[in-house]
């Protein structure tokens, strides 16, 4: 295939073998993954919390170090997108179909059916439901991002690097980042990417699945769900042919335009003072335990540590699988930022948002089901959404209105995915061929097929959690390169070196 790597082939290889298990073997494979995430979970959660609170460390450092100030890109580069549809971008990639589907399921699970405290149904449980929600779609998951694609745009722009996992290695391993071993490396990162995206598309499709059963009765199984990716699997083939600056570009911007509405009818027709009064004291609540629940491993409490390996490793590995293909493509819209303006809006911003949104939807989940309208608890996770649009004037078109705002992020992150595939596996190629761009989206549709038919979401968990540790490794050694060479950088330039004299003088002129 024209342009295509050898990272390509031998992706597509072990991917063969993956989806021919679930295709025939789906039993064996459920069980593989299963027994694979109970090892995983049991023996390296304290790997997974330990690594991801390195990774904001190092964007805390990077927010206030004079480094900061260094461009990703060269001097006179400026971005090619503006804030409001780089942001629009970034944030479409990085949450996606996830902030709709746990939108609702996340808090309303902690609150009535299993909580992080042991607090169900109290007041405490309330925000301790909201607190944790936050956790786990606030700072950490947006440095996971942040570090991956701070590290590519920074070899890539900066460096004159081939947009390639592999060669933001290169100060570390020198002329192995172009041997076998940056090949492995880069397969590993293609790997992890089709398990992140395909588990997300698997969500999507369930929950559209889920969407119209409660609306309409439609049945909801395997085969509706079928349907469902494949006729998504075209459309967002069909954007992906035009290319980033029309298809994901526009797609990004009315998804997140169609988002807003929901938004803000949910926010105004519903308890608009508790949502804010909530949200106030959740951040403080977030902000105030933020330490302990960056460590919080539960080693003396069963119950607690289950809870634990459950939902937080579980979206801790989420992020790291879906880091390659959220970085890449964040690296490749960011030219031309400062690190510091990078920083700040790949993990500040986008954190407010999702505290937001969640405290939105899930004070309504909570609200519902305290009244007793509805118990939103008992819905599955793909029908909470629509459960709590019910209690809202003209709800079908609101639950509609939600249906449409799916199939949208499921066609930007599948577009988006292509693309960084694309990129992976054609030696970093800026803007990869279509024939490249519809084998990746054949095969991330099949991918989510296969795990949904050998487990539903517990196998696309299960998987999400195995793929994600090989490249936590492959991450912390960026992070690891990327400091080096910022830091030598930064000397060359005398960044810190200025600054130091300042206050020299300074300090010498007041004495």
């Amino acid at each position: 295939m024209k342009k295509a790597s050898t990272v390509f082939y031998a992706s597509i290889a072990i991917l063969v073998v993956l989806i021919l298990m679930g295709i025939l073997m789906p039993a064996s494979l459920e069980s593989i993954t299963t027994t694979a995430q109970n090892f995983i979970t049991d023996k390296f959660g304290w790997y997974y919390l330990g690594i991801v609170t390195v990774f904001v460390g190092v964007c805390i450092y990077l927010l206030v170090s004079p480094v900061g100030q260094i461009k990703l890109g060269k001097q006179e580069d400026k971005p090619e997108f503006s804030r409001p549809t780089w942001l629009a971008m970034l944030f479409s990639a990085g949450v996606g179909i996830g902030l709709i589907f746990y939108g609702t399921a996340e808090p309303i699970s902690h609150y009535a059916v299993s909580s992080p405290t042991g607090q169900l149904g109290t007041d405490q449980g309330i925000k301790d439901a909201m607190r944790f929600t936050f956790f786990h779609w606030g700072i950490h998951a947006w440095a996971i991002y942040g570090c991956v694609a701070l590290v590519i745009a920074y070899f890539t722009f900066r460096k004159g690097e081939l947009s390639l996992i592999s060669r933001t290695l290169r100060p570390l391993i020198g002329k192995h980042a172009d041997g076998i071993v940056g090949k492995i490396i880069d397969v590993i990162a293609v790997i992890s990417t089709v398990i992140g995206v395909a588990t997300t598309l698997g969500f999507g499709a369930t929950q559209i699945n889920g969407g119209l059963s409660y609306l309409f009765g439609t049945p909801s199984n395997n085969m509706i769900q079928t349907i469902i990716i494949v006729v998504l699997t075209i459309l967002f083939m069909l954007s992906a042919l035009t290319g980033i600056s029309k298809g994901i570009k526009i797609l990004s911007n009315l998804n997140m335009g169609l988002t807003f509405v929901l938004f803000l009818i949910v926010f105004f027709l519903g308890s608009t003072v508790f949502t804010l009064n909530l949200l106030m004291d959740t951040i403080g609540g977030y902000l105030q335990n933020f330490i302990n629940m960056s460590f919080r491993i539960a080693p003396l409490n069963e119950d607690a540590r289950s809870w634990i390996n459950g939902w937080t490793i579980f979206y801790w590995a989420w992020w790291i699988a879906w880091s390659p293909f959220v970085g890449v493509f964040i690296a490749r819209v960011s030219k031309g930022r400062t690190i510091r303006e990078f920083v700040i809006y790949v993990l500040l911003v986008p954190s407010l948002i999702g505290f937001i949104w969640f405290t939105t939807f899930g004070s309504a989940a909570i609200i519902t089901e305290v009244s007793g309208a509805l118990s939103i608890s008992s819905l599955t996770a793909e029908e909470s959404l629509f459960g709590v649009l019910e209690g809202f004037p003209f709800s079908m078109a609101l639950s509609i209105l939600a249906i449409l705002i799916i199939v949208t992020f499921f066609v930007t992150s599948a577009d988006s995915g292509t693309f960084v595939l694309g990129m992976m596996t054609t030696n970093g190629s800026q803007n990869p061929s279509a024939q490249i761009k519809v084998v990746w989206g054949i095969f991330l549709a099949i991918t989510a097929l296969a795990l949904l038919y050998s487990g539903g979401l517990q196998a696309l968990q299960n998987t999400m959690i195995i793929a994600a540790l090989p490249f936590s490794i492959v991450m912390g050694l960026m992070v690891i390169s990327f400091l080096k060479s910022l830091n030598q950088e930064a000397r060359e330039l005398g960044i810190g070196q200025i600054r130091s004299n300042k206050k020299l003088t300074t300090t010498n002129q007041s004495t």
